[in-house]
């Protein structure tokens, strides 16, 4: 039996007056989702712990089957393990985006107009991250180029007394309220304003405004962290597998796991990625050995950020037709027997444009069940009157391995 999560990053919305009260997944035209819900199960699940940040690190692990009030030690240490950077238990690490800011103001005074520089390219954000280094770099203090807008600050025998807002949280607002707070925040503000006196006339951000792009004008530090450990993901769950994710974070959750990371070449973690790379690489490595694969797709996400409802629709269309779709003919043609198991790992309302801790939809399928259950789609309001709920991550990813265990 083939185990598939296919893990739509913040793809559960709530009703839109626009869209006839109803939600993104409700209008996107998803045919194979629909077949899998009518004869699989949907329902709800509560992948953020009451009291913790409604972040990727933390619905991702509880989706992986790993209690985050256990396990999570903060969000830059899950990127440090993809990226390769070791760590020793005295390292502080922070996630470091390059962001757009408002250009006429003091520093403390400007807003946050883009958290990701208008979807940067990896090769301009590393540049800028290197040149960056080169003037900032301390022996304590290094930095790491990542991928796109995403980047690593590591501080050796760093505080971990930080109290950091992720940039997505503020867009439009201005930053004066929500710069590091803590003994030594003077330190990250002053590597923060600094950054965009380096930044803000640099000929990559020269060029980008020329070509109508929002300019990557500043650092901004978030997602502080220790060095994590992550009980083996076989041993949980006796399943050999993998994760295909264009980003770091995921990546990282994968690598402690013990899952292998599989890179598909433009992989971008936006609407422009590959999807159908991304959906053949799981069926890659599912026909050639694995048990498990957790796919990760962050388009639906990075579009609620962007308060682009056209393409978060878009997004669960293609996820639909180059994911769902093709994993589930190439297995049913392989003849293999195969669950799978379609969830958000949080909510990002078009209307906030940022994380929520609202209970998220899941649908489970078993092809060895293949009978019409219900007339359901896989929707959010479906999902709300099934009547079937999950108090936490954990509890879902076990029935989802062992469906018996529940009953």
């Amino acid at each position: 039996m083939k185990h598939i999560i296919i893990l739509t990053d913040g793809a559960g919305d709530y009703e839109m007056g626009i869209l006839g009260n109803m939600t993104p997944l409700e209008v996107a035209k998803t045919p194979y989702l629909d077949e899998l819900a009518q004869k699989g199960e949907v329902g709800l699940v509560q992948t953020i712990p009451e009291g913790m940040q409604p972040g990727s690190d933390v619905a991702n692990l509880a989706v992986m089957g790993y209690a985050p009030d256990k396990y999570h030690t903060g969000r830059s240490p899950l990127e440090a393990a993809s990226m390769g950077v070791p760590l020793i238990d005295t390292d502080i690490t922070f996630r470091c985006n390059i962001v757009t800011l408002t250009e006429d103001e003091p520093y403390e005074e400007k807003t946050i107009l883009d958290h990701s520089s208008g979807d940067i390219t990896t090769e301009e954000s590393t540049q800028l991250i290197l040149d960056i280094r080169e003037k900032l770099q301390t022996e304590f203090i290094q930095y790491y180029p990542g991928v796109s807008y995403r980047h690593l600050i590591l501080w050796k025998k760093g505080p971990y007394d930080f109290d950091l807002t992720p940039p997505h949280d503020i867009l439009t607002q201005k930053i004066t309220n929500y710069l590091p707070k803590g003994p030594h925040k003077d330190i990250l503000y002053n590597m923060m304003s600094n950054s965009y006196d380096l930044l803000k006339d640099h000929p990559i951000n020269i060029a980008r405004k020329e070509r109508g792009l929002n300019p990557a004008n500043s650092i901004w530090i978030w997602g502080e962290g220790k060095k994590p450990q992550l009980d083996p993901f076989y041993d949980k769950y006796q399943l050999k597998g993998s994760v295909i994710s264009a980003v770091d974070l995921i990546n990282g959750i994968g690598i402690l796991a013990g899952l292998q990371p599989v890179k598909v070449e433009g992989a971008t973690g936006t609407l422009h990625t590959n999807f159908d790379g991304k959906g053949k690489a799981a069926i890659e490595t599912l026909l050639n050995g694995d048990d498990f694969v957790y796919i990760h797709l962050e388009a639906p996400d990075e579009c609620g950020h962007q308060g682009d409802l056209e393409g978060k629709i878009k997004s669960l269309e293609l996820i639909d037709e180059k994911i769902v779709g093709a994993i589930k003919n190439a297995l049913n043609e392989a003849k293999e027997d195969y669950r799978i198991m379609i969830l958000p790992d949080h909510m990002t309302p078009i209307a906030k444009r940022t994380h929520t801790s609202d209970p998220v939809p899941y649908m489970i399928y078993d092809s060895t069940q293949n009978t019409n259950l219900s007339q359901n789609r896989y929707t959010e309001k479906s999902a709300k009157t099934s009547g079937n709920f999950f108090n936490d991550g954990p509890s879902l990813m076990d029935y989802f391995i062992k469906p018996n265990a529940r009953k």
